[in-house]
């Protein structure tokens, strides 16, 4: 390893409108390391790497690279210095091919300036082949799925020669295979020289490919050590400065009445034939591969998307739903997958971003009384411990405090069938137990909710039944009680089956 660090930030100072982000934060990278980032939601990780790539610029602190003083004024600068970051939240444009994402502002040109497109579709196809990428160069990106933007995003990232990489939550979306395919990636990386900042919240990552930790608390430094020095509970303490004794804290209530039965259940091309209920207490685990339909069954529920057939009974009365806007006036609320395309109006406030659905509720004579919104948001966001004041723009915030505001959303009305479309990505362990304990007390006040999860031990620890989809079809059902992450993984995978009920 070398001598020299690649990177020393010291000091690191960073402050918002009624937030202090950073306060004195020290970072040093070594040459072929990875380094892991870690702290709660809030803690300041993503706006340190925004620092440092050039995003945010900081109000004090120094940044030196290779031992030299530098200022890095912009995303360019960052970008020249061979520093490239793979945000949570990707960056990309739907619009664009998978090459026009990777090489966006950087196409091969031809005299005049025009765009060399084979050039630009043999580079892809060349790159995407190093990386061991199986995507078509000229696919709109959005054509493809979650986990496949993020590879497109990696890509991305290291099309260019590169002496720091960031990766904020790189495997949120991507299957067991897809992050073996990424750590071995890594690993090329990291014996070339690359040293590596890996923040995630999964923390059996964290010893799988780590080398030292650097844990962040409420914007401060708190410690840097070797991970082979330090266990799971202790990094736990270190970052949530509590024991998190129970990780599943599971309350099971009796199940009440029915709210949700959908009965064939179909949307051409997607979904076939889906049978199931929700009862109130009751939480439905849905279990998956990527691709299996469980997002496209939580939008037709929450009438973002049409079913073209079956049947769907809500509180004891058949429903049609042309639009999320009827879902709502039954009671229905929809976490999705990904909460900044789908799930909030980033340049709006916190108080306004809660209130969206409730404007009916709300308004009088067509208007908005002052301070409704604010009104109707304080008490949530105090209830869910959002790291932000009402007035803040959701853009500011953190991811997990994004993804409050979100469930605030529903807390702040009616909503008595929720669905939760991986409700805990992106979030820090501590954060985690909090919306763990938030669904025991829906359940223990009469909501219904189903959960779709990637992670196994969630769906096991937190749900009374999981039904595991394949192709668009329920394909099995279990009792958490009486499974294990074999047979589900097994189910998913079409190895073995169980008669769903």
């Amino acid at each position: 390893m070398s001598q020299s660090p690649v990177l020393e930030m010291t000091g690191i100072r960073k402050a918002f409108p009624g937030v202090v982000a950073l306060d004195g934060v020290d970072l040093t990278l070594q040459a072929g390391e990875v380094h892991m980032l870690l702290g709660e939601n809030g803690a300041g990780k993503s706006t340190l790497m925004k620092i440092l790539s050039g995003a945010y610029r900081k109000d004090s602190g120094e940044i030196r690279m290779h031992g030299e003083r530098v200022d890095i004024q912009s995303p360019r600068d960052a970008l020249a210095r061979g520093i490239r970051v793979i945000y949570q939240e990707l960056n990309l444009v739907p619009q664009l091919s998978v090459a026009e994402n990777i090489f966006l502002g950087d196409a091969p040109t031809r005299a005049g300036g025009f765009i060399n497109w084979r050039a630009l579709s043999e580079k892809t196809t060349s790159l995407l082949a190093e990386l061991g990428l199986n995507l078509d160069a000229r696919t709109p990106l959005y054509r493809l799925s979650l986990a496949q933007r993020q590879l497109v995003e990696i890509a991305k990232a290291l099309r260019g020669a590169a002496s720091i990489l960031v990766m904020d939550e790189p495997t949120s979306a991507l299957t067991s295979r897809e992050v073996d395919q990424l750590f071995s990636l890594i690993g090329t990386l990291v014996q070339r020289g690359v040293a590596v900042v890996y923040i995630t919240h999964r923390l059996d990552e964290v010893y799988r490919i780590g080398k030292r930790v650097t844990v962040l608390r409420d914007g401060r430094h708190v410690a840097t050590a070797l991970l082979a020095d330090v266990t799971v509970d202790g990094l736990v303490r270190l970052m949530a400065n509590r024991d998190l004794t129970e990780h599943f804290p599971k309350r099971r209530v009796e199940p009440g009445a029915e709210l949700l039965r959908v009965e064939g259940l179909g949307r051409t091309g997607v979904l076939h034939d889906i049978s199931f209920s929700v009862r109130a207490g009751e939480v439905v685990g849905i279990a998956g591969l990527l691709g299996a339909g469980r997002s496209e069954l939580a939008r037709v529920l929450a009438g973002a998307d049409r079913a073209h057939s079956g049947r769907i009974i809500c509180r004891q009365d058949e429903v049609v739903f042309r639009h999320p806007a009827d879902a709502i006036r039954k009671g229905i609320g929809l976490l999705p997958e990904d909460r900044k395309a789908e799930g909030l109006v980033a340049g709006l406030t916190v108080a306004r971003n809660i209130s969206l659905p409730h404007g009916r509720m709300l308004a009088r004579g067509g208007f908005l009384a002052g301070g409704c919104e604010t009104a109707l948001a304080e008490p949530v966001v105090k209830d869910l411990r959002v790291k932000a004041t009402p007035f803040q723009e959701v853009r500011l915030l953190s991811g997990g405090n994004q993804q409050k505001v979100v469930l605030g959303k529903w807390l702040a009305g009616d909503a008595r069938i929720l669905i939760f479309d991986e409700p805990t990505r992106g979030v820090d362990v501590g954060a985690k137990v909090e919306i763990y304990n938030l669904m025991n007390k829906l359940t223990a006040e009469g909501a219904g909710i189903i959960m779709i999860s990637s992670e196994l031990p969630e769906l096991l620890g937190m749900s009374e039944r999981i039904l595991v989809m394949r192709g668009g079809r329920i394909t099995a059902a279990f009792d958490t009680r009486t499974t294990t992450q074999e047979q589900i993984l097994a189910a998913a995978f079409g190895v073995s089956s169980s008669t769903p009920g």
